[in-house]
């Protein structure tokens, strides 16, 4: 059987990632061996720890590639379940937000993906930011709890905007009909997470090596502006260098990865505040390396609409 070329881009695409995560393994398998001598290394443990949660989440994500729209779709509904999940647990609530948060979950939630799936961009463009954010508070005030109400109503609508309304624009991006790349939306959302997830790791790496001033010491102790410099102008080059699964050219995937690297850039700081303001260092425990579902998606988060956008106005006539 003969592969389409749209699979054969995918696929080698997924076979550049495992090669990456195969010598990540190695070299941790080294550095165990040669450095720690077999024995706990907080350092060594967590970078392999963060090397496994990878293979488990590039399996997950192949996987849901592999069974089409309809696998990324519940892909992407489950994440959010769990970082809606993530978020509302460190909200302050109370009784009378259980309506409005039972809604969010089991209307909602489920509504704005099905939208996607149905391919309406007209309702799932402006259903949670209009219509929820403005049923939401009705629910809440019918419970008669005026205690801090536009706290924990905003709480309940963020939740909503960056757990569900932010994240759903990554498989919504397989509704986008771009002339000439008919069948192929799927490396769009392959093109923006490597690069986001790329420049994640990468800031990381040269903060590592070169770190010394800090971005912001009061949201994110560990972030540098050598490590900010150094990661998001290495991912711009990756975007750069994978312009041939998109419908870019080069200097375009460059310019489109270096807006999507500094959306995600501040959408980690964002996220990091409002962690700090909780008191919490992680979001959760999910994923083990990792802490939570948001804080593996803290970046992508507020770069996937700002990408589904451009390339709907952009690219789709």
């Amino acid at each position: 059987m003969t592969l389409s070329a749209s699979s054969q881009t995918t696929l080698a695409l997924f076979g550049g990632v495992a090669g990456v995560l195969l010598l990540a393994s190695a070299i941790g398998a080294l550095l165990k061996w040669r450095v720690a001598h077999g024995q706990p290394h907080s350092v060594i443990d967590n970078l392999n720890s963060r090397v496994n949660a990878w293979w488990v989440m590039v399996a997950v994500i192949g996987l849901a590639f592999a069974m089409g729209k309809g696998g990324v779709v519940l892909l992407f509904f489950l994440i959010s379940f769990y970082a809606l999940r993530e978020f509302m647990s460190l909200a302050y609530t109370r009784r009378g937000d259980h309506h409005a948060i039972a809604a969010a979950f089991f209307i909602v939630l489920p509504v704005q993906y099905l939208l996607i799936w149905i391919d309406w961009y007209g309702l799932y463009a402006i259903f949670i930011p209009v219509y929820a954010f403005l049923v939401l508070p009705i629910l809440a005030a019918v419970g008669g709890d005026t205690k801090r109400f536009l706290e924990r109503t905003s709480k309940v609508q963020w939740g909503l905007m960056v757990c569900v309304f932010c994240i759903s624009h990554v498989p919504a991006l397989l509704t986008l009909q771009i002339p000439g790349f008919e069948g192929r939306n799927l490396l769009l959302i392959a093109f923006l997470v490597i690069v986001v997830q790329g420049s994640d790791v990468l800031q990381y790496v040269w903060g590592k090596l070169f770190g010394r001033r800090k971005v912001a010491p009061e949201l994110s102790p560990s972030k540098t502006w050598e490590g900010l410099v150094g990661g998001v102008l290495s991912a711009t080059a990756l975007g750069a260098a994978l312009y041939w699964a998109t419908p870019f050219e080069p200097w375009q995937a460059a310019l489109m990865a270096l807006t999507i690297c500094l959306m995600g850039f501040f959408g980690g700081l964002v996220m990091s505040a409002i962690k700090r303001d909780r008191g919490v260092k992680d979001w959760g425990t999910m994923i083990e390396g990792h802490g939570g579902m948001l804080d593996r998606l803290d970046s992508v988060v507020f770069a996937a609409p700002v990408f589904f956008h451009a390339l709907r106005y952009g690219w789709v006539p």
